[in-house]
């Protein structure tokens, strides 16, 4: 599992991990660099303002086909997409424009914003707080369309099915609505949405007023998916292969990048 909850909100776990080492990193530099607290300030802030920014323009630069048309989703910083290495690169930058003339704390900075990075990177693939998949093959649960007909996942025939749990009362989960229907398009996949605990009235109304369709909107008034696959809230997203094996799972709202990868990648 990729994210932990907390309430109703779902923390990004690489995010979890790039907050504890921007700590270490915080205390570390306190103590080695040798700044006052102010000249600190005015060093750290904006680095890490600078990492970030750098790091979600690289990430653009590097995908720009999936941005082509979808120019504000750059502006979705809450979505997945940032590349370290370009955020490094951007602190790395400014920081050698604010240390200027002070070579040695140049150094002792830039040492330890490559090994914060590297820590990162490390912890991101290591993983502590995650869990293996917690399901391996599509499930053989059986449930309703809107128009009453039974659809059995399994008996669901594509080179890729894409399975998208999803509520009326979570915002992440309406934000990508717009782009599930976009990729519902596609012959190479089969998109289907399943509502988590409502009933007909509420998920019909708000794709009826939404203006969205797809060819496979599911219900599943008791979350039986949500408890199958141990998701820890919603929206949650897995993809299966024409096998049914489970490809990618992910918790929490997918950003157009991250879900062309999956589509490319298999």
């Amino acid at each position: 599992m990729d994210a932990l909850a907390l309430g109703p909100l779902l923390i990004s776990l690489p995010r979890l991990y790039a907050f504890a080492v921007g700590l270490a990193l915080l205390i570390a530099s306190l103590l080695l660099l040798g700044l006052s607290k102010r000249a600190h300030a005015r060093w750290f802030n904006p680095m890490l303002l600078f990492w970030l920014l750098g790091a979600r323009l690289g990430h653009v630069a590097t995908h720009s086909e999936a941005y082509q048309g979808a120019a504000m989703d750059i502006l979705k910083l809450w979505q997945p997409g940032y590349s370290p290495v370009w955020g490094l690169v951007a602190a790395l930058a400014w920081t050698a424009w604010y240390l200027r003339g002070q070579w040695l704390r140049f150094v002792t900075a830039a040492s330890m914003l490559v090994a914060g990075t590297v820590l990162w990177l490390a912890i991101v693939a290591w993983a502590p707080l995650s869990d293996d998949l917690p399901i391996h093959q599509i499930p053989d649960i059986t449930l309703a369309t809107l128009e009453g007909e039974s659809v059995n996942l399994r008996d669901l025939e594509d080179d890729r099915i894409l399975v998208n749990l999803w509520a009326t009362w979570c915002p992440p989960c309406l934000r990508e609505m717009p782009l599930l229907e976009e990729v519902d398009t596609r012959d190479d996949v089969t998109v289907v949405i399943v509502n988590q605990g409502e009933d007909l009235l509420d998920a019909s109304r708000y794709l009826d007023e939404q203006g969205l369709e797809f060819r496979y909107a599911l219900l599943d008034p008791h979350q039986e998916l949500t408890m199958l696959s141990q998701t820890p809230g919603l929206p949650t997203t897995m993809l299966f292969d024409s096998e049914g094996n489970t490809l990618e799972h992910h918790a929490g709202e997918l950003s157009r990048s991250q879900l062309d990868a999956w589509l490319e990648d298999h």
